[in-house]
């Protein structure tokens, strides 16, 4: 029977099932009854508590301050030690029972009296502690007799009138809250009843006029979106009837516009992500570099410089075949390090007078991926507009470090540095991807390749001072947070 009820209703069309959606209104209408039922219920219980808790606080209240006051005597007297003594926890009980009618009253009058307990507590301590004090120094019995007779006993009476108070006006608050709520769900029970019977009478009445204007803007929905899975992104949905379809259509039309958009966004990006790619390394491959260093090889090898002339060829293959990679985009950080050695060792022979260079990145970045020939063109940028351009020996620094969902690669010079004005130009250039100019061209490209492919919360961050240095630092993801090259 259960499977044949299933079977019809699935077979059903939808019309139906809204009607059958309609009938089946009467079970949670019956539920909200129960509900309002278990609530009244649940709220007498809770008042009920609520006293109970008032009762414990009038016991504290008659209780502690003879159980104090007696404490105390006992401990002047010298009848108890202090480490025989109950002060302290009678003091912890009390706060904390203090502290608990604080999350109970609701009345903003009863919680200043909680505050002024607390305070007459935090008296009492300050008594005791004195009173401590004078044991411990001695020979002070009729200091600790006035402190117990001027101050503790007036405070205990006083926390005591507080605490009365307080019960006094909090059972006279739960009551009054109390009739208001009853009166509340008797009237909430009589409306749901009302309710009930209407609510009854409209799914009759209308559940054969609904389903038929519901359905309708929905098959023309159906249109739409069938077209739009075929590939056609010219459809729009045109519906006047129904706010809430209405709006459905609305927003269908703006995200298949919003589709169209992103769409023909991700194809200028690629296109400007491939670009930048080849312009970048076609720079590396660049004449002048390679012309430069083959001069180089030639005059070692005519100076005899047979080691010199071995270790240039080595580290200008190591450059070109990390440089083409086999066309693959991302490589390990420890392969770019490569890359970059192999220029500097290159560049360190050409400029052996004014260049050395130490990379200090650590090991466990070795294995993290980064866009291939990214740290070499801000090397080339610290030598050739920082350390050319100022007299004396330069030095290069690379160093890494690594964070818990990314790391960052550090290129630092000691070269000429950039005057404020011209870092500001450089900064708002890699914030806001503005055009670049010949001297920036690399920090473009690198920081545009990275933020294409990453995300705009990566890329450069650059720093300099005139006449002191620069410093580049280039953030990128984890390798576990990084996308599927």
């Amino acid at each position: 029977m259960k499977n044949a009820l299933r079977k019809m209703f699935y077979r059903s069309t939808l019309t139906t099932k809204i009607r059958y959606s309609y009938l089946l209104l009467v079970i949670p209408m019956f539920l909200f009854l129960v509900f309002c039922f278990y609530n009244l219920w649940e709220s007498n219980q809770t008042y009920e508590g609520m006293l109970n808790s008032a009762v414990a606080a009038s016991d504290f209240s008659l209780d502690f301050k003879n159980d104090f006051d007696y404490e105390t005597y006992l401990l002047i007297v010298e009848n108890k030690t202090i480490e025989e003594s109950n002060l302290d926890e009678m003091l912890t009980e009390a706060n904390g029972i203090v502290s608990g009618l604080e999350q109970i009253t609701d009345s903003p009058e009863n919680v200043a009296r909680l505050e002024s307990a607390k305070k007459y507590l935090n008296n009492l301590e300050i008594y005791t502690n004195r009173i401590k004090e004078n044991l411990l120094e001695g020979n002070k019995y009729e200091d600790n007799i006035d402190i117990w007779e001027n101050d503790v006993l007036i405070v205990t009476a006083l926390l005591r009138d507080t605490i009365s108070e307080y019960i006094y006006y909090e059972i006279k608050d739960i009551q009054q809250a109390r009739s208001s709520y009853q009166e509340f769900y008797l009237n909430l029970l009589g409306f749901s009843l009302i309710a009930f019977v209407v609510i009854v009478i409209l799914i009759i009445a209308l559940s054969y006029y609904i389903p038929q204007s519901i359905t309708r803007p929905i098959r023309e929905l159906r249109k739409v979106t069938d077209q739009v899975a075929k590939g056609d992104l010219s459809v729009r949905a045109h519906i006047t009837t129904g706010s809430d379809v209405s709006e459905l259509g609305d927003s269908l039309n703006t995200m298949i516009e919003k589709i169209n958009a992103l769409l023909n966004q991700v194809t200028k990006e690629q296109i400007h992500l491939r670009n930048a790619e080849l312009e970048l390394l076609q720079s590396q491959i660049n004449p002048h570099f390679l012309y430069n260093t083959l001069d180089t090889i030639v005059w070692l090898a005519e100076a005899g410089n047979q080691k010199e002339v071995v270790r240039m060829v080595g580290s200008l293959s190591d450059f070109f075949r990390t440089s083409l990679n086999q066309g693959q985009d991302i490589i390990s950080v420890r392969d770019e390090l490569l890359h970059v050695k192999s220029y500097l060792t290159i560049q360190q022979v050409r400029y052996q007078d004014i260049l050395s260079y130490e990379i200090e990145v650590p090991k466990n970045l070795n294995d993290e991926r980064i866009p291939k020939i990214t740290i070499q063109p801000i090397v080339e940028n610290a030598l050739y507009h920082g350390i050319k351009n100022k007299r004396g020996m330069g030095k290069i620094l690379i160093s890494g470090n690594l964070y818990d969902d990314h790391y960052t690669i550090c290129v630092e010079d000691n070269g000429i540095g950039m005057e404020e004005t011209r870092l500001h130009q450089i900064q708002e250039m890699l914030e806001k991807s503005g055009g670049a100019n010949d001297d920036s061209y690399g920090l473009y490209n690198v920081n545009e390749r990275i933020r294409l492919k990453f995300g705009k919360e990566y890329g450069i961050r650059i720093a300099s001072t005139y006449q002191k240095g620069t410093q580049v630092w280039i953030t990128l993801p984890c390798q576990k947070n990084q996308p599927n090259s």
